[in-house]
């Protein structure tokens, strides 16, 4: 039967080039590599394995396009991710396209948003189903079939998962649907979040029971405990999503739920879902030789010193992470390859944005106390004041102005004096705004002291790049655990207290739960004190906590903020970015007489010339506060319901009748949101 454009379904998602209706026929009839065809491809195990690597790198993404690792363009890479959260700034108003979900004016599409996210998983649906019927028959001449079948159901997975965090219901198709017009629009129906979730686990299954275990290829290559602790983040993410979003029409058995009638038990579902992630978690932060990376307690290295002075900082910045238990799976660069990155040299001058006072609030202090119930903290003056006694992740991740910024002597200007270089101060008026601090926080985690990585010579970056590490097994168990049974079982005590003591924090932590003031946490704004109708309880919130600190520049917070509806705050607290104290002390730094190289005079008059807030404003620096003039973002980050979820495009819900508009957006018009 030939394509009827009026009742086609998912016309949409398998026309993957988006071009005229009478294009779409032919292009179903291609594969995914197109210089190749069944007949005479995949007769060896060599094929299938490159099939996949002609996938691996692009394929390694979030649920916002984002890489997984460090790509090759201008900018610090992966420690970019959490741009446009609580976390971190990038960029200025100007880039309003950015900013779109906190001005009100993220729109719909006229036309077809699912295409991207099918045309990945069509890829692994072509692999799959065309190898696995004739796989006795494929010569295994490198050993490796079973195994890079194994990856193909994992990048399936996350292919599937980053389109759930988007589109929460999804068609679960497993195959290259044929032309026939009964066939797709039967394909076409969305099956409930929960059931795609459960779907995705059954796909990591498939991989975990494939993959070789952890050190293959040097764990450059997708491997059985990665498949696990990405099982473990997929059934987390599912069951707070379903437990924080029940009532708001985005969880199947709600009233307002867009998908009908619902014949299964919502909280049987969230619970299931703990028991999977705990199990998938505890599976990889119990297996043998898989251990956290020791924390030196050192700081900062010595003159000449590159490496050998903290393990755990140069666990993010070394050229290679094969011998580092913790790493589960990396990324390795070759500048004599043309495979490269600018991290280094990014986070060494400033890259137009800035981690917000927000995130350096959260950072206990050493004794297991918040800044504010400690006497040990000495105000935020300055930077060092305000990291001195503090968890060792914000002084090793964060600059403050006695942090070496250089320390190899074979550098230009350093090389006769025996002494390191320090940070001194962000750049916060710089007048080449692509070197600009936008909050006077600068990431420090993804930099490295070796001098040939960050030369002004750009995209020198060879330091590895680690993409899943054993950490968030502890971490993803804590959570779980607790979600499912209101308790930190004697599993979940002892991972948080090994995490906790690798930081440099006392290990009690129910000291800190108890000196924990909700109110007072959400004065400063942090998000995860939040959910839905209200504020969390101290515990749940500093779990929240220790999964923030612990993953500062890994890009985990958009999608966390997403599954606990955190972004419910701003429907009636605006969220303001700020950054380090500029009004007490700091602003004699960038005078006339003391700006110096790399700074411009402060400006802070509100015109569109300021490259500061004033004092008025606050105390501390506001990036979006200098000026109200074109600048919707002046009175702070807003949110509305429809923004969790990503709408589907008029002309897919057009094709494919049978499928509904997620909530508070329009099933008949593009534009904005409802509500």
């Amino acid at each position: 039967m030939k394509l009827n454009i009026k009742n086609i379904s998912l016309y949409s998602l398998l026309c993957l080039s988006g071009a005229a209706l009478t294009s779409c026929e032919d292009f179903l009839d291609r594969q995914p590599i197109t210089s190749v065809t069944p007949e005479a491809y995949f007769t060896t195990a060599s094929q299938v394995g490159a099939y996949v690597n002609n996938y691996y790198n692009d394929y390694l993404q979030n649920s916002q396009g984002q890489s997984l690792y460090h790509g090759t363009a201008w900018n610090a890479g992966i420690a970019n991710n959490d741009q446009y959260t609580d976390n971190f700034v990038e960029s200025d108003v100007s880039n309003g396209s950015n900013l779109a979900y906190f001005n009100g004016q993220w729109e719909s599409s006229a036309g077809q948003n699912l295409i991207t996210d099918y045309g990945r998983i069509r890829v692994w649906n072509y692999l799959i189903t065309t190898i696995e019927p004739k796989l006795e028959s494929i010569q295994d001449d490198d050993g490796n079939l079973t195994h890079y079948l194994g990856e193909a159901y994992f990048f399936r997975a996350m292919a599937y998962y980053n389109a759930l965090v988007k589109f929460g219901d999804l068609p679960i198709i497993t195959e290259v649907l044929p032309n026939e017009e009964g066939y797709l629009q039967e394909n076409s129906v969305r099956a409930p979040r929960n059931e795609v979730a459960r779907f995705i686990l059954s796909d990591l299954d498939e991989a975990i029971k494939r993959l070789n275990d952890a050190g293959f290829q040097n764990n450059q290559r997708i491997n059985k405990q990665t498949a696990q602790l990405f099982k473990s983040r997929v059934a987390l993410f599912e069951g707070t999503f379903e437990k924080y979003h029940q009532g708001t029409g985005r969880v199947p058995g709600d009233a307002n739920w867009p998908g009908g009638t619902f014949e299964g038990n919502i909280q049987d579902e969230i619970n299931f879902f703990f028991d999977q992630a705990m199990a998938a978690a505890s599976a990889v932060a119990d297996y043998s030789g898989l251990t956290l990376t020791e924390n030196s307690h050192v700081i900062n290295p010595e003159y000449g010193e590159i490496y050998g002075w903290n393990p755990y900082f140069e666990m993010f910045s070394q050229p290679s992470l094969s011998s580092v238990p913790e790493v589960l799976f990396w990324k390795e660069y070759n500048k004599s390859l043309s495979i490269s990155h600018d991290a280094p040299n990014r986070l060494k001058v400033g890259d137009n944005d800035g981690i917000t006072r927000s995130f350096i609030t959260s950072f206990l202090m050493k004794d297991g106390l918040p800044f504010y119930a400690s006497s040990n903290y000495q105000g935020d003056e300055t930077l060092d004041k305000e990291f001195a006694n503090r968890d060792e992740r914000l002084q090793l991740f964060v600059w403050a102005e006695s942090t070496v910024l250089k320390s190899d002597p074979t550098e230009q200007g350093i090389a006769e004096s025996g002494e390191v270089e320090l940070f001194e101060k962000p750049l916060i008026t710089n007048s080449a705004t692509q070197n600009l601090d936008r909050t006077g926080y600068r990431q420090r985690k993804h930099y490295t002291y070796d001098y040939t990585q960050s030369t002004s010579d750009e995209l020198l970056g060879t330091n590895a790049c680690p993409i899943f590490r054993v950490a968030e097994a502890y971490l993803n168990y804590i959570e779980a655990c607790y979600e499912r049974t209101g308790q930190i079982d004697t599993k979940a005590d002892g991972y948080w207290r090994a995490l906790r003591r690798r930081a440099g924090v006392d290990e009690d932590y129910n000291k800190t739960i108890a000196a924990t003031d909700i109110n007072k946490e959400l004065e400063l704004q942090d998000l995860s004190a939040w959910s839905g109708d209200g504020p969390v309880n101290a515990t749940i919130f500093n779990i929240r906590r220790e999964r923030r600190c612990e993953f500062i520049g890994e890009g985990m917070r958009w999608d966390d903020l997403k599954r606990w509806r955190s972004w419910d705050r701003l429907f009636e607290h605006p969220y303001i970015p700020e950054g380090f104290n500029l009004w007490d002390q700091a602003y004699q730094n960038y005078t006339a007489e003391t700006a110096g190289t790399g700074n411009g005079v402060l400006v802070a008059d509100g015109t569109t010339n300021a490259n500061a807030s004033p004092e008025s404003v606050s105390k501390y620096l506001r990036p979006y506060q200098r000026t109200q003039t074109n600048n919707d973002l002046y009175d702070g980050y807003t949110w509305m319901k429809a923004y969790y979820l990503t709408p589907i495009g008029i002309q897919e819900l057009t094709l494919a009748p049978q499928m509904y508009q997620n909530p508070y957006w329009s099933s008949e018009t593009a534009g904005l949101a409802l509500e």
